[in-house]
C-alpha cells in the first residue's frame, strides 16, 4: 500500500510511524513545508487516557515522550489576590518541539520518507498516485478548502484574541490567572512543559482588547515567524503583579482568533482529513494535539483491521471517532464561551469563581471534583452553606420574603386533565401532592389559564372563575398540611398557540377542529398551520390585563404561596416580546421598549393584586433560537425591567416561539442564559432544561449560575427525586424530611445476600506506568 501524508505535524508523523510499524511493506511519504526544527507554540498537554493509548500502540514513542514530561496534579486559579487549588487532575505536558523531534526520529528509524521544506503536490494528484491520501495539513487545510463542496466545512471564528507565549520558569500546576485591568478582564492559561519553561497563553475579549490599545499595536501586521513585541510588552505591563519576575518568551507570537473547525464528513474517495484539518477544540481544554494523535491511532487501527476495504476503513474511522470528537467539541465550546463572557463572572467571590471556572465545560462537576479532591470540595460546600455541610441543592433559599426549604423546583408541567370548564381534579392533586411529598422546595402548577380564550387546549385548568378557587384550595391545603413545600401557580394566556387538541387525541399542538375558538395575539401571524389570530386592540389588551389581575386575586384566595407569570414559549406575553411575532406599529411594538410595554403592564397589574409578601416569578424565553429573534442582550434587559416592576425571580427558559427554531439541545443547555441574567442584573434566576442528576444541580448552584433549579422530566420520572438526592448524600436534615407514611422507604430495602467466595485468587499486581508522575495535591505547598 502506498500512503501519502500532507503535513508533518504530530498527527501526520504519528500515523506514519504507527502504519509503518504495523506493516513495514507500506510505502509512506510525508510532505512538510517547514524545516524539521521549525515549530510554533511551546508546550502541548496530554491526558492519562491519551497516554494509555500511546503506551499500548508504540512503547518506544511513549518511553521517549514520558522521559521529558512535566507532570502535575493540581489546578491553581489565581483571582483577586488569592489562589484556589484543586488537586487530582493528572496531566502531563511536553515541549511541542521535543514531541516533533521524537516523532521525526521514530519515522527516520522506520525508514519513512519525510520530505521537509517541500510543498505537497495537490491532493487530487496524490489521490491518483497513492492508495490513501491523508490530509493532516492543519486548521487552514488547503485540502479541505479544495474539496469544500464535499467536506462542507463550518469555520466558526470566535471573538476573543489570544497570544501563545511562554515564561522562563516552570509553574507548579496548571494555572488560570485572571487579572482585572483598567481596560477589562484579561485571562491567562499557563502550564509547565519542561524543567524551566511554562506555556503562557494570554486571552482577552474583544472589548478589553480594543480598550487596552492592542488593536492599534497589532495593526501594522507581521511577517512569518515575526512576533508582536509591542503587544507582548503591553501584556507584561498589565500582568506585572502576577509574573513574579518571569520573562515572557515569544515564538511567532501574535494575536489570533480561535477557529472551531467542523466538517460534514472527513473523507472523500481515498482522501481523509486528520487532526485540525478535520476538527479543532479550544485550547482552554487542552485537546488539540491529543485529538490529533488519537485520530492517528484510530485510523491506523481501522487500517490494520480491514486494509483490503479502504472505503470501509475510512467509514469505520469516522464512525468511531466522530462521537468522541463531537463530545470534546461540545465541552470545548462551553469552555470557550465561558471565557468569552468572563466579564460576567468576574465579581464572584474567589471560592465561587474558581469552582465556576473549573466546571465551565460541564465535563468537570461537583461530584467529579469531590472524587479528585474531597478536601477542596468540602471547603467549598462549607463556604456556600455558611458552615452548613448540606449539599447545595438542600440549602435553603429566600425567594422574596418566602424561605424555601431547599433549591429544587418541581417545574410547571401541563397535565391536560382539567374538566371542560377549567376545574382541576384528582390528576393535579396527585401530581402536585407527589412532587411536594417528594421533597421539592417549590412546586409549580402547569399553565393555568386566566380566561377560556387563554387556554391551550379544552382540558387546561383555569383561574378565571371563582368556582375554580375551591378546587385549587383542596390541593394547596394538602401540600401545606403534609409537606414542607411551597406551592405556586403559573398564570398564562395561550395567545396564538391556543385552541389545540388535547395531546391524547392527536399530535401536540394540532389545531382544534371541533369546538375551536378564535385565538388572539399582537399580530396576525399564525402559529404553524393554525388560523390567523385576532390582532388585539387597546381594549383587548386592557381586558387581558384585567384577567391576569383577577386571576392573581383568586390565586391568593386559593392558598398559593408563589405566582409565576408565563411570558415565554411563544404564548401571548412572549409573542409581544419577540420581534419574530410582534409586528405592531403602535406603542406596543417596534423596539424592545415597545415590545416590553404590554408584558410590563400585566406584571404591574398582577403585582398590585398579588400580596406583596408573596413572591412573583416571571418565566421568559431568553433566546428564540432563530435568526432575528430575541437575543441574550435583549433577555438581560427584559429581566432587569421585570425586576424593576416587582418581579422577585426570573425563570429562564428558551425557544418554542417560532416553529423554525433550531435549539442546541443538551445537558443543562439553557443554564448559561440563567447565569448571564443573574450576573448582569443581580436578579435571582431559576435554571431549567436538561437536568437529571443531583450532581448537575449541585454544580449549577455552587457555581452561582442560578439560585434554584427546576426539574421537569426528572421530577416526572421520580416524584421523590429530592428525597432520593438527600438519601444519596446521607442527609437527614430539615431541607428534605420524609413524610411519615414514606419514612420506611428512606433507606433502600435489603437486597438478597450473596455467598462469600471460598477461594480468592491473588494475581500478580499490574504495574501502573503513570504512578510515579501523579503527585498528590497535598504534596504541593498551597497558598489561599
Amino acid at each position: 500500500m502506498r500512503i501519502a501524508i500532507i503535513g508533518g505535524g504530530p498527527a501526520g508523523l504519528y500515523f506514519a510511524a504507527l502504519a509503518k510499524q504495523l506493516d513495514p511493506s507500506r510505502e509512506i511519504t510525508v510532505w512538510e513545508r517547514n524545516a524539521p526544527d521549525d515549530t510554533f507554540g511551546f508546550g502541548v498537554v496530554f491526558s492519562d487516557e491519551t497516554l494509555d493509548g500511546v503506551a499500548r500502540a508504540d512503547p518506544a514513542v511513549f518511553a521517549a515522550v514520558e522521559a521529558d514530561f512535566a507532570r502535575w496534579s493540581d489546578i491553581d486559579i489565581r483571582y483577586r489576590g488569592r489562589t484556589q487549588t484543586s488537586g487530582g487532575h493528572g496531566f502531563a505536558a511536553i515541549s511541542r518541539k521535543r514531541l516533533l523531534q521524537i516523532l521525526q526520529q521514530r519515522c527516520a528509524e522506520l525508514g519513512i520518507d519525510v520530505r521537509y521544506r517541500t510543498q505537497a503536490p495537490p491532493a487530487d494528484e496524490l489521490s491518483r498516485q497513492y492508495h490513501l491520501v491523508i490530509a493532516a495539513d492543519g486548521v487552514n487545510s488547503a485540502t479541505r478548502a479544495k474539496f469544500a463542496d464535499v467536506f462542507q466545512p463550518s469555520l466558526d471564528v470566535r471573538s476573543c484574541r489570544y497570544m501563545w507565549l511562554a515564561t522562563d520558569r516552570a509553574l507548579e500546576a496548571f494555572t488560570f490567572l485572571v487579572a482585572e485591568t483598567p481596560h477589562g478582564p484579561l485571562q491567562v492559561h499557563a502550564y509547565p512543559f519542561s524543567s524551566d519553561r511554562s506555556t503562557f497563553i494570554v486571552e482577552v475579549g474583544e472589548e478589553t482588547w480594543r480598550a487596552a490599545g492592542f488593536d492599534v499595536l497589532a495593526a501594522r501586521g507581521f511577517g512569518p515567524g515575526e512576533s508582536d513585541h509591542a503587544s507582548v510588552a503591553r501584556c507584561a505591563q498589565l500582568l506585572a503583579d502576577h509574573l513574579d519576575g518571569q520573562r515572557l518568551l515569544t515564538n511567532n507570537s501574535k494575536w489570533v482568533q480561535f477557529t472551531t473547525v467542523r466538517n460534514r464528513t472527513w473523507r472523500h474517495g481515498n482522501i481523509v482529513l486528520l487532526g485540525d484539518a478535520a476538527h479543532t477544540a479550544h485550547f482552554s481544554i487542552g485537546s488539540g494535539t491529543k485529538l490529533a494523535m488519537e485520530d492517528a491511532l484510530a485510523l491506523a487501527t481501522a487500517l490494520e483491521e480491514d486494509g483490503e476495504d479502504l472505503p470501509g476503513v475510512l467509514e469505520a474511522y469516522e464512525r468511531d471517532r466522530r462521537p468522541v470528537v463531537e463530545s470534546t467539541q461540545r465541552a470545548a465550546q462551553a469552555s470557550l464561551e465561558w471565557f468569552e463572557a468572563i466579564r460576567h463572572s468576574v465579581g464572584q467571590e474567589p471560592e465561587q469563581f474558581a469552582f465556576n471556572l473549573l466546571t465551565r465545560s460541564r465535563r468537570v462537576t461537583h461530584d467529579n471534583l469531590r472524587s479528585r479532591d474531597a478536601d477542596y470540595t468540602a471547603r467549598l460546600e462549607r463556604w456556600f452553606g455558611h458552615r452548613d455541610t448540606a449539599p447545595p441543592l438542600l440549602q435553603p433559599f429566600r425567594l422574596g420574603r418566602l424561605e424555601l426549604r431547599n433549591r429544587v423546583v418541581a417545574a410547571p408541567v401541563a397535565s391536560y386533565a382539567a374538566d371542560a370548564d377549567g376545574t382541576v381534579g384528582d390528576t393535579e392533586l396527585v401530581h402536585l401532592g407527589s412532587a411536594a411529598f417528594g421533597g421539592a422546595g417549590l412546586v409549580l402548577t402547569g399553565m393555568t389559564a386566566v380566561s377560556p380564550r387563554g387556554r391551550v387546549t379544552p382540558r387546561c385548568p383555569g383561574l378565571w372563575d371563582d368556582a375554580h378557587t375551591s378546587a385549587w384550595r383542596r390541593i394547596t391545603d394538602l401540600v401545606h398540611a403534609h409537606s414542607g413545600a411551597a406551592i405556586g401557580v403559573q398564570l398564562s394566556h395561550s395567545g396564538r398557540k391556543g385552541s389545540t387538541e388535547v395531546p391524547d387525541r392527536g399530535p401536540l399542538g394540532r389545531a382544534l377542529t371541533d369546538g375551536a375558538w378564535r385565538t388572539e395575539g399582537p399580530s396576525d401571524d399564525a402559529w404553524a398551520d393554525h388560523p390567523a389570530p385576532h390582532v388585539m386592540s387597546e381594549a383587548d389588551l386592557e381586558r387581558v390585563a384585567d384577567e391576569f389581575a383577577a386571576a392573581a386575586v383568586r390565586a391568593d384566595a386559593a392558598g398559593f404561596d408563589v405566582l409565576e407569570i408565563q411570558a415565554g414559549h411563544g404564548f401571548l406575553l412572549s409573542s409581544f416580546l419577540s420581534p419574530l411575532t410582534n409586528h405592531r406599529d403602535d406603542r406596543h411594538g417596534g423596539d424592545l421598549a415597545g415590545r416590553l410595554a404590554f408584558p410590563l403592564h400585566v406584571v404591574d397589574r398582577v403585582r398590585e393584586s398579588w400580596p406583596h409578601h408573596k413572591p412573583l416569578i416571571v418565566r421568559i424565553s431568553a433566546v428564540d433560537w432563530a435568526e432575528g429573534g430575541t437575543a441574550m442582550e435583549d433577555a438581560v434587559t427584559i429581566a432587569a425591567e421585570l425586576h424593576a416592576h416587582g418581579t422577585d425571580a426570573i425563570d429562564v427558559s428558551s425557544g418554542e416561539v417560532v416553529p423554525w427554531e433550531r435549539p442546541a439541545y443538551g445537558r443543562t443547555y439553557q443554564t448559561p442564559f440563567a447565569a448571564r441574567i443573574r450576573a448582569a442584573t443581580g436578579v435571582p434566576t431559576i435554571a431549567v432544561g436538561g437536568y437529571s442528576s443531583y450532581d448537575d444541580v449541585n454544580t449549577t448552584l455552587l457555581a452561582g449560575r442560578a439560585d434554584l433549579v427546576a426539574l421537569g422530566r426528572a421530577q416526572l420520572h421520580d416524584p421523590a427525586w429530592t428525597l432520593h438526592a438527600a438519601a444519596a448524600a446521607q442527609y437527614t436534615g430539615p431541607a428534605a424530611r420524609w413524610p411519615r407514611h414514606l419514612r420506611p422507604g428512606s433507606t433502600p430495602p435489603p437486597m438478597a445476600g450473596r455467598q462469600r467466595p471460598l477461594l480468592t485468587l491473588r494475581p500478580e499486581p499490574i504495574p501502573d506506568i503513570h504512578q510515579r508522575w501523579r503527585p498528590a495535591a497535598a504534596e504541593r505547598t498551597r497558598s489561599s
